[in-house]
Formats: structure tokens, sequence, C-alpha cells
């Protein structure tokens, strides 16, 4: 028999057991293979004794409606800069990318596939470039890989994003507030992007576009003047103000250096001192937005993506990335797939719809 393995890393995502889901069903029409899941990202693997699971039909079953993920993950413990102790007890970081890729072959193990997102690819990449056969499936709620049109996971964040908005507007509107809600996404300005178009929203802050503090203040108020009374505002946790940085604090040990989040408050701030009366409150949705049931989009291209991984390993096409484009999905190398950064366009569709329907950016 033929051993693959199976990961999952980096942050939590709606629709993760969906693509275990749809490898393992893959697989199953194969006599010759067998799929194991390492627990915590390769962790389980690194570790001694192993946490390895068998996975078969029986153990996936049902899993695509459910959140998370069976296999567990962590964004920590890096094979590519992983933490040791050494006998002074300071902590050096060190590549442990060919030592991984030995104990795989040395477990028996002829392929594996990577769920993740630019960071867990980035070890996809390190591991083929060390000898062993890796295929790639990307995730990440921030859409923030470059190469395939979504990620899974992506949809349901800004579902659950909507959601909560549509409800702040209602208070916004009964109290004439200026509500603010802040939404996941790293340096990218995604979420917030769809989530203000779907719900409304008067003002989007994203990354890709640093905000002039006194355009905030002239639409704040014109929406006052003409007798709205209140203002709904979506902003990306990497937003800031023009000739400002990022609101962050430092980063866990792990592969983000800082923690961003708490940028509302620094916007409330921001206003309150520029002169804005009105009653201002801040909403921070946080692992809200990673949790709960992937929507239906989300199962289908998880689940297709699980699929397409499957096939890819049984083609011997190694070392690419599963990816939707152009409404059909197929693969690029994981190398071309992590080579760029997928951000918001300033001047693409997208921004400028946005601004067809009245949405400020702040600049």
């Amino acid at each position: 028999m033929k051993k693959l393995l199976v990961a999952t890393g980096g942050g939590d995502c709606p629709g993760l057991n969906a693509v275990i889901r749809g490898i393992v069903k893959r697989a199953a029409q194969e006599k010759d293979w067998e799929v194991w899941g390492s627990f915590e990202a390769l962790n389980g693997l690194m570790e001694e004794p192993t946490r390895l699971i068998k996975l078969d039909e029986k153990t996936v079953a049902g899993i695509h409606v459910q959140g998370g993920t069976i296999l567990g993950t962590t964004n920590k413990g890096n094979p590519m800069n992983f933490p040791e102790v050494q006998s002074d007890g300071t902590v050096k970081t060190v590549n442990r990318i060919p030592w991984l890729v030995d104990r795989l072959k040395s477990k028996g193990f002829d392929a594996v596939i990577n769920i993740g997102g630019d960071g867990s690819q980035a070890i996809s990449q390190a591991m083929f470039e060390a000898g062993m056969p890796v295929i790639g499936v990307p995730k990440t709620i921030d859409n923030d890989l470059s190469s395939t049109d979504f990620t899974f996971g992506f949809q349901t964040a800004v579902q659950t994003a909507t959601d909560s908005f549509d409800r702040l507007v209602t208070t916004a509107a009964s109290h004439h507030r200026v509500m603010i809600m802040e939404v996941m996404g790293r340096n990218a300005g995604w979420i917030a992007l769809y989530t203000a178009i779907s719900g409304g929203a008067e003002i989007c802050l994203i990354p890709e576009i640093p905000y002039d503090l006194n355009v905030l203040v002239d639409r704040i108020k014109k929406r006052y003047n003409e007798g709205r009374g209140f203002v709904n505002i979506v902003i990306a946790e990497g937003a800031f103000v023009k000739e400002g940085t990022v609101t962050a604090t430092k980063g866990e040990l792990g592969r983000h250096a800082v923690r961003l989040g708490g940028v509302c408050f620094t916007l409330s701030q921001q206003l309150k001192d520029a002169g804005i009366e009105a009653d201002i409150r801040e909403t921070v949705l946080g692992h809200t937005q990673r949790g709960g049931t992937p929507i239906a989009f989300d199962r289908v291209i998880a689940s297709v993506f699980g699929v397409k991984a499957m096939e890819l390993v049984l083609e011997g096409r190694f070392g690419r990335l599963v990816i939707l484009k152009n409404n059909d999905y197929t693969s690029v190398p994981i190398k071309e797939a992590i080579s760029a950064y997928n951000f918001v366009d300033p001047q693409g569709t997208l921004v400028k719809a946005a601004r067809g329907l009245g949405i400020t950016f702040g600049d």
C-alpha cells in the first residue's frame, strides 16, 4: 500500500473538514492508497511518539458540515524556523525541513497533501524542494493567496461578517450612532470590502488604501447634517491612517511577528479627537469569522479541492497547488502561488463599484 499524509496548518477555517473528506473519499476509490492525518499541522509527525490517525470513509463521514478541523491545527512549530532550546537555555530557530522529509520517508509516506495558507504553502514548497512529493491546497479566510480566485473559508467569513454588520446597522439607526466593525484579513482588505458592499456600509477602510482622517470626519458630519443620523463603518484589522502605522501587538512565537487587532478602537479615538460628537461604538468580530459551519459555496470549493488534490497525487504532478480560476478547478506550481501576495487592487472593479455605491475609503 502507498501512504499519503494529510495535514492542516495555520489558522482554522470553515471548509477544512470538507477538504479532508474529499481527499479520503477519492482515495478510497483506489485499491493501493491509504490516507493518514497528522495532528496539529506537521507537529503530529515531528513529535515522538507521533500523533497520526488513519483516515477512512468511516472516519470522515459527515464532517464536511463541521467547522474547524478534525486533525487540529497550529501556526507554531514551523519546521523552516523550528524553535529548539539550547543547552544554555536560549531558544534558537533551525531548519528542520531535511529532517522532516527523511522522517516522512522513514515512516513510509509516499506523498503529502498540505492544506493551508501562504505560510503553510511555503513549507510545502520547502519540502518539495527537499525531495518530498507534495500537493498544496489553499486555505485562508483572508483570500490573500494569489493564483486562485477564492480560497475556501473566505465566503463563510464574509457571510458571518455581513450577518453581524446587518445587526449593527439597525442598532446604529435606532441610536443615531457611529458603529465601527473590525474584521480580519491581515494585510488584505477582501473581507472588509465584500462586507461593506453586501452590507451597505458608508465607509470601508482597508490596508491597501490608507485613510485620511479629515475625509472621514467630513463624510460623517455630512451624514448627520443631512438628517440620517447614523454611520456604519467596516474596517480591516490591517487598515491604518495616512502617515501612520498598523495597530498591533507583539506576536507569539509563530510565523507572524505582530498580532493585528484593535484598530476599531484606534479609529474611534481618532474620530473623537477630531471633533465627532456622535456616540461611537466599536465591535471586533475576531475569531467568530473563523468558526462555524461552512456555507454551501465553501463546502463545494473545499470538496472539489480535496478530490483534485488526490487526483494530482495519482497523476504524480507534485509541487503544485490546487486552485479555482475562471470557474475552473486546476493547479499551478506552489512556488508561483506564494511568490506574490493577493492584495485588493485600489483601481480594481470591486473598489470602483463600491465607490459607485457611495462607499468612502477615506482617501
